[in-house]
């Protein structure tokens, strides 16, 4: 039987020692306090600054225990000699650019479902959407999604990307997907149930995800069929921390998302006869 700490604290989040992480350039971290998410971009005695994927900057002291890497916690400190290579490949596979700065958001968007989803999307595209000027928002659900579509009002140069969970023959969310029909919209999906499935189990550590009841709400009971404390978040943010490039994901939400950032940054088609 698994030991837990009187809070309830996950096994995963328990750390003997807070290690040490070079505050390289291009790190990407999030401040613990505030939960900015960002890259480093530079380091000066005692802070660093971060650039979230809109191009906002913060500045931060470089304080023990002060940030979190891929859900862990860690003390940034200044790097010191020379600076890692560069990657030469994004976490989803492209060709990194070294450099790059983010490009100005387009009026087009791509909505997910829910928070995990678009930190999710963010963990793995993070780098392609910044580049290409994509913001991605969530919606908490798609019941409404055609009102919502309306009100986004989308356009040949402001198109419109939605990923739906469970996006099956027959679901709910078919019929409401099938009942979005404008031109410059693009409603695709993935078959899981949420977007927790969409991570490998292998990248995990587990088997497979486990199959819960119909009726009972589908994370805590993945929690309970595992042994895992029945606190979401802190499952969520193991699941996140297991994955660091494309590799980690089913290849039926890799497609999925590659094809909405197509559609949303495709230059607007050129009028019959011209």
């Amino acid at each position: 039987m698994r030991e837990y700490s009187p809070d309830l604290t996950p096994p995963w989040k328990k750390q003997a020692a807070v290690p040490e992480v070079p505050a390289d350039r291009d790190l990407v971290v999030e401040e613990a306090s505030t939960g900015f998410c960002g890259a480093v971009i530079g380091c000066e005695a005692g802070t660093v600054t971060l650039e979230d994927r809109f191009g906002k900057h913060r500045v931060f002291p470089l304080e023990p225990s002060g940030f979190l890497l891929e859900g862990r916690v860690v003390t940034l400190v200044r790097p010191t000699g020379n600076a890692p290579a560069r990657p030469t490949r994004t976490a989803s596979g492209s060709v990194a650019v070294p450099g790059a700065r983010a490009r100005v958001a387009r009026a087009g968007r791509i909505y997910v479902e829910g928070r995990h989803d678009a930190e999710l999307v963010e963990r793995v595209w993070g780098d392609d959407l910044r580049i290409e000027g994509v913001v991605v928002e969530y919606l908490e659900g798609v019941d409404d999604l055609p009102a919502i579509v309306g009100e986004f009002g989308p356009a040949a140069d402001a198109r419109l990307g939605v990923l739906v969970d469970h996006l099956v023959p027959g679901s709910k969310e078919s019929r409401i997907a099938a009942a979005v029909t404008d031109e410059h919209t693009l409603v695709v999906g993935h078959p899981y149930i949420d977007i927790w499935e969409a991570v490998k189990p292998s990248s995990v550590g587990i088997r497979a995800w486990p199959r819960v009841p119909r009726g009972q709400d589908w994370k805590t009971g993945v929690c309970r069929a595992l042994g895992w404390p029945e606190n979401t978040g802190a499952a969520w943010q193991h699941i996140l921390g297991r994955v660091h490039t494309f590799r980690d994901l089913e290849p039926e939400l890799l497609g999925r998302v590659e094809e909405l950032i197509d559609f949303v940054t495709a230059p607007p088609s050129s009028p019959s006869g011209a």
